[in-house]
This record gives structure tokens, sequence and C-alpha cells, in this order.
């Protein structure tokens, strides 16, 4: 068996991970990271960009927000079912954290909200092309992983952790296993988890999440986030805390970047138009369509978990010819090309979730929706159009169009999710914790493994917080790791 050394170890080289990692070494640490893929940087390769309060680029811009509304904000939205120290540390944490990255190297574009009324928030990574979208952040994984080499930092690819070892209630060491099966035991006074959640193991998300993957959720499921370090913390007594999924919706099957993909055609199925259950009625006001993580928890409630975002003849040219209603920083196509070519490749790829019809009899017999309430809700809708008076919802008149001229468009809408939430039970300064609270001595956790801040939802109206919570609480772990080794001793 090889033997390591180091006085912290790091399961996960991931967004958290690296974080951990430099700044363990900054607090003077020696630093081992154990990665099971090939590369660092894991989902951060995928994000823009990270939450800030208070941050310089944000004062530049005038954004007012502060660290005391955010925290009200965050703490109301979540109706305090939340650790308030955690969410306090975290808030308090990332301007600094912002500064911290920008002297690495890093380079941000302009503070970001994701829908409208949501906060700016999202600092988003700009990359060495100075185009923004999605991967952007992958810059600042490379700067991170640099980083932690510099200082040190040895990190072992393709060696999964196995097991977090104890003698005598102290953490002591981590046992894992590289590329060719040789198992590998690192010797450590303290360890830090952060190996991504469990989004990638339906097993796990049926029974903590209670969704069904491939049914009733289509998530984003990242090769390898088995959930592996939530298991390995609770078999070193961790206790559970906080399992969900971060919420969103879409259309399945659309590709590689999941519910959300798909050519610009398949956008007018995200936005405000008449969206319906199976039984044909209304259960939302469908301004919301901007913000996924409402629309995704409106959209779990119904029957089977879905449903049918519904557009016409005219809707459809109004989209081409104006472009679409809400804008946001990841989608920001402003125009379809040639509507009927791109839904004819989704449909030729296979794609069951998109309906064409030239009745609204014939489209709910293709859906499964009940006949007669499409056509009582369409009747009532198209009614609340000509008044511009929505009675039910309330939804404003500029998003009220009718449904009338064939042909007649669907989308199948389920919840889709970013990822898992949750799982293993800290502190606000990252230690892990029993189902008693008591300290687990030399043990922490961040990023995606520990993040139970949300309660029920995801706090979207403050953008850029998973992957915020993420390097804040890594940096948070590997500041308390180097400080508890000195308090232990060489």
């Amino acid at each position: 068996m090889k033997q390591v050394e180091a006085d912290v170890v790091i399961i996960g080289g991931g967004v958290a991970g690296l974080a951990a990692a430099v700044a363990a070494a900054e607090g003077g640490a020696s630093v081992v990271i154990f990665e099971k893929r090939a590369t660092t940087g894991g989902t951060g390769n995928m994000g823009m960009g990270l939450l800030a309060i208070e941050s310089r680029l944000q004062r530049i811009k005038q954004i007012a927000l502060t660290r005391e509304e955010a925290f009200k904000i965050f703490m109301d939205y979540t109706h305090w079912r939340v650790d308030a120290r955690l969410v306090k540390a975290y808030i308090d944490k990332s301007a600094s954290t912002i500064d911290w990255l920008e002297k690495m190297g890093v380079e941000f574009a302009e503070p970001a909200a994701y829908f409208p009324g949501s906060n700016f928030t999202w600092h988003i990574v700009k990359p060495p092309s100075g185009r923004i979208g999605q991967g952007t952040a992958a810059t600042m994984m490379k700067i991170l992983t640099n980083r932690a080499k510099k200082m040190g930092a040895k990190i072992f690819l393709r060696t999964p952790a196995k097991k977090i070892l104890k003698e005598g209630g102290r953490i002591v060491g981590v046992l894992a296993e590289d590329n060719s099966g040789e198992d590998i035991q690192a010797k450590a006074k303290a360890v830090i988890i952060a190996t991504g959640g469990f989004g990638d193991n339906p097993k796990m998300i049926k029974e903590y999440a209670g969704y069904e993957w491939g049914r009733d959720m289509f998530s984003f499921r990242i090769p390898g986030l088995a959930g592996e370090g939530i298991r390995m913390a609770w078999e070193a007594g961790a206790g559970e805390e906080g399992m969900n999924m971060e919420i969103i919706y879409g259309i399945p099957d659309l590709g590689p970047k999941g519910p959300l993909g798909g050519p610009p055609a398949v956008a007018v199925f995200r936005q405000p138009n008449l969206v319906v259950n199976l039984q044909g009625e209304r259960f939302m006001n469908e301004e919301i369509m901007g913000n996924t993580t409402f629309t995704g928890n409106a959209i779990a409630r119904q029957k089977n978990r879905c449903a049918f975002n519904i557009i016409d003849e005219n809707l459809k040219k109004h989209y081409v010819e104006k472009g679409f209603d809400i804008l946001d920083v990841l989608f920001p196509d402003k125009k379809i090309g040639d509507f009927d070519a791109e839904l004819k490749l989704v449909l030729d790829q296979g794609n069951k979730h998109i309906f064409i019809a030239d009745s609204l009899e014939e489209l709910a017999s293709k859906s499964g929706i009940n006949p007669d309430g499409l056509r009582k809700t369409v009747d009532e809708y198209n009614k609340a159009c000509d008044t511009g008076r929505d009675v039910l919802f309330n939804k404003k008149a500029k998003y009220l169009m009718p449904i009338r001229q064939p042909k007649f468009y669907a989308g199948r809408l389920f919840p889709g999710g970013y990822g898992s939430l949750g799982g293993i039970k800290i502190n606000y300064k990252t230690e892990v914790v029993t189902k008693d609270f008591e300290v687990i001595p030399g043990l922490y956790a961040s990023g995606t493994d520990a993040c139970s801040i949300y309660g029920d939802s995801y706090v979207f109206v403050l953008p850029g917080n998973t992957m915020g919570f993420a390097v804040n609480s890594g940096r948070i772990a590997g500041e308390n790791a180097s400080e508890y080794i000195k308090s232990v001793g060489k």
C-alpha cells in the first residue's frame, strides 16, 4: 500500500475542493487532493460564475444591495428553516472572495441578474476570448488549480477516495485507490469533503429527494457525482442534512445542455405563454417562467409532474418577428431562425415531448391533455386576452396573447435540476457535525455535499448561489482546517 502524508487531505478537486486547497495552503498547511476524474474543476468547468455581495465590481456599477439586505432576502425566502450563521458567514465572505480570486488573475464580467426581478449578484467569469456563456468558469478552475500546485498541493487524478480514517474520535486520514487499483493511505490531521453531491446517482435521487430520474426528473447527470463523499461522511459519524434537488424545468431529451437545451425555437416553450397541466387547467401565473425554480416547483406538484406550454401560429410568428419576451444571460438568443425547420430537427431526433396539431382536439389527443379541460381553459384564457385582464392569476396584459390560429404547438415540461443539494450536516465553520451537533474534530465539508442552506427551494433571486457557496465554503473550510492543524500541532 502506498503511503502519503499531508496536513490536510481534500476529497474532490472541483470548485469547493480547489478553493479549500488554496486557502489551506495559504494558511501554511501541506495539502493532498484526491480527484477521481482525469481533470480538476468538476462541474465548475460547465458553470459561469458565483454570487458576491458588496464586491468591488458591484460598487463600481452602483449596485446598492448590502450584505444585510441580502441576508434578509435569503432568510425571508427560506423562512428561517436553514442555518442562519452559515448563511451569514457565506454572504459576509463573498466580496473578499472576489478580491481573492482577482489577485490570482481571475477576471469577471459585470455582475449580472439571471431573470427580471432577481438581483445583480452573479459574478460571471470572463474567459480569455471575452465571450460570456456556459463553461466560462473553466478559466477560474484552471487558475485555482495552478495556484494550488504553486502553493505545493499534490493532486492525485483518477484516484477516488474510499474511506475516511478515524482513531479515537479524531480524523487521521483517507484511504484512496489509484488508477492501477493500488490502495493509497494518506495520513492527515484534517480532511475536507468536496465531492459534488449525488446528481449522477438515480438511487439516491429517488431515496432522498423523492424523484425518479428519467420519469419525473430530468436533471443534469455529471458523470461521477455519485454521492460517495456523503456516504463516507455518514460512515464517519456525520449527521444527515437537507437533501434535495436544485430544481429547474424544461423539455427532456434536448441534448447535452439538458432540459434547457435545444435550438432557439424550443425556447418558445420557456416563454410566458399559456401553460396547462394534464387536466387542461392553468396552475400558475406564466410570468414566472423566467424563474426556473418557481416554475419547476409549480410543475412538480401537477399530475405526473408535467405541464404543457402552448402557442398557436400567430404567437409563433410573433416570436419569429419580434424575438422573445423574456431574455437572460444564459440564453440570450433574441430571435428564432427557421422555426419549422428547428422543430422538425428536434422531432426527427426522436424527441417525444413536442406536439404539433391542426386543432386543439388533435393537440389534446397527441399530448394526453384532457380535451374538455383544454377547450374550457383556452376559451377562458382567450377572453382574458381580449379584455386584457386575467382574473385567475393577474398575468400582465402584455403577456396575454390568445391561442386561436392553427397550427397549435405544445412543449411538455418536467422538473429538471442543475444537480443535488445537501447531505452532510455542518456548522458555520464548515466543521462536520453529528446528528446531535457534536463536532467531529478534523472533518470539514464544503460545496454541494453540504449545501443545505436553501430549504426547499434554490434561492434563485440571488443568482450565482451554488457556485458561490462552493467557493466560499471551500475557502472557509481550508482556512479553518489550517488553523485546526496549528491547534493540534504539526
